[in-house]
């Protein structure tokens, strides 16, 4: 089979059936999850069990009466439920919105209602207001489908038919939605070798919250693709757990944000743990400082491959055991991926090596989203001739390897989340006590950036830094709220009075 007809997906594919039938006929008492709570607290499904409920799953959505393509809202906190129904929907022909927890009510509402979603099925611990009309699913009601019939096969979708919503931070300020088909799964399988080097023996353990694509992409969809075994922590975030969580579960694999790695070198007692079962390490969503990755290899003896991607495509450059680390770049494209460096203005050639530009991937990538949700005008934005650019400015040396330079507009990056400032300005636009308001990134060390918010206050008031992020965490999931508040007379603006908000870091507090 050549390169080219292995990038193709069949016609017909479904990305749950892609996962699971195969592993459950193939290895059926085989652990396919483990959930591990707070204390002794352990939640195992085998393959066998995780293929039973998620098309018993699939069964009860059905006979809900939703069209195909229906939206599915999954409002739940990291819990084994949050997968199965996940999968689920997938499983049934619909199309599934993973949602953060921690989301307000009037975020989530936001979702419902730019979604159109049919259904929300919602966990143990979450609040959900201005439902409407939708079909709201509780734990007794997932209960009660895992324990129906299952449906006997899964849903016969095509590789082009939509599976999966994420929502993202947008240039205009409201968060966006990123429309996946099934075939994102086939898209993601250059990732196994060249970045995670994943096979069917190892065991992932994933530091993150299970709404993120990180997660479920790489902590869960990439392990079951290939009958791995897929580890989830939902207990207290103890800064040395995850050292712990590696020896205790034997994990060969090991995913996070490089800060997680941080806390594990300045906090875990890593003479404590027996690390032997790891082979690697991998990390996304925020770039890797170097000096991070000289001190990881030098205490733990183990590689650190970083990877860079975006939620219209997930990750498609990065290091791995096929491409050599190379410290302050996330590596080189993997093999199949067609990318270029564009001219930000102009036609979309591509520049010679060594020149900054747009960095653009083709758009016949089978892992490249549909579109955005119901913003023809935001799609049109990053599309150029035969390419999808996400924004980020970049060039690739003479042996191929990227180097990032930054953003080409506004959005921010907070705990590896795209974060539009416009969001955060509006909200606090919206207090009595400030007369003007601009946010960008803010450096604080070398390698931690948080977003911060600089204030001009209405004549005669004197407002409370904590009193403004407090407002800001009751209307703001808690990765968009400001760190820092800095009070200024004015914002530095263009003469068309545009903010500049590429200078207001350099402006004194």
């Amino acid at each position: 089979m050549s390169a080219a007809e292995d990038r193709t997906p069949p016609r017909r594919f479904n990305a749950a059936r892609y996962c699971l039938a195969e592993n459950a006929r193939l290895r059926p008492d085989k652990i396919a999850l483990v959930m591990v709570g707070e204390g002794d607290a352990v939640t195992r499904l085998t393959y066998a069990e995780a293929d039973r409920a998620i098309r018993a799953i699939a069964g009860g959505l059905s006979r809900l009466g939703l069209e195909s393509g229906a939206r599915v809202m999954i409002r739940m906190g990291n819990e084994a439920d949050y997968v199965l129904v996940y999968f689920g929907a997938l499983a049934a022909g619909l199309v599934a919105l993973p949602s953060s927890s921690q989301l307000t009510p009037s975020e989530a509402a936001f979702l419902m209602e730019d979604s159109a979603a049919s259904v929300v099925v919602v966990g143990r611990d979450t609040v959900l207001d201005r439902a409407g009309d939708r079909i709201v699913l509780e734990a007794g009601d997932i209960a009660a489908m895992k324990a129906g019939d299952p449906v006997a096969d899964y849903a016969d979708t095509a590789a082009d038919d939509p599976a999966t919503l994420v929502y993202t931070s947008g240039t205009s300020g409201s968060p966006k939605g990123v429309l996946h088909a099934h075939r994102a799964i086939w898209g993601r399988r250059p990732m196994h070798a060249h970045w995670l080097g994943l096979t069917e023996d190892d065991v992932m353990l994933h530091a993150g919250a299970m709404n993120w694509t990180y997660t479920l992409g790489v902590g869960i969809t990439d392990p079951w693709a290939c009958g791995a075994t897929a580890v989830i922590y939902n207990g207290p975030r103890e800064r040395g757990i995850w050292a712990a969580l590696i020896a205790a579960h034997g994990a060969t694999l090991f995913a996070a944000v490089p800060s997680v790695y941080r806390q594990i070198l300045k906090y875990a007692d890593l003479a404590r743990h027996d690390l032997s079962s790891l082979r690697h390490g991998v990390t996304a969503g925020e770039a890797l400082p170097p000096d991070l990755l000289e001190a990881w290899t030098a205490t733990t003896k183990k590689p650190l491959y970083e990877a860079l991607g975006m939620s219209e495509i997930s990750t498609y450059v990065s290091s791995g055991p096929t491409i050599p680390v190379r410290a302050g770049s996330p590596g080189r494209p993997q093999p199949g991926r067609r990318i270029a460096i564009l001219a930000v203005e102009g036609d979309p050639e591509a520049l010679p090596q060594g020149e900054t530009g747009l960095l653009a991937i083709h758009r016949s990538e089978p892992g490249l989203m549909l579109g955005y949700w119901n913003r023809p005008d935001e799609e049109a934005a990053v599309l150029r001739g035969e390419w999808f650019t996400g924004g980020d400015l970049a060039s690739l040396d003479d042996d191929g390897y990227l180097w990032f330079h930054g953003r080409n507009d506004d959005l921010m990056n907070a705990m590896g989340y795209r974060v539009s400032p416009n969001e955060v300005e509006a909200v606090l636009a919206g207090h009595p006590a400030i007369a003007d308001v601009g946010v960008t990134e803010l450096a604080v060390r070398a390698d931690v950036r948080v977003i911060a918010a600089f204030v001009v206050r209405q004549p005669g008031v004197e407002p409370d830094a904590g009193a403004l992020i407090a407002w800001c965490a009751e209307r703001l999931a808690a990765y968009k709220c400001p760190r820092e508040i800095r009070f200024l007379d004015a914002l530095p603006r263009t003469a068309n009075g545009k903010v500049q908000r590429k200078r207001l870091a350099e402006t004194q507090s």
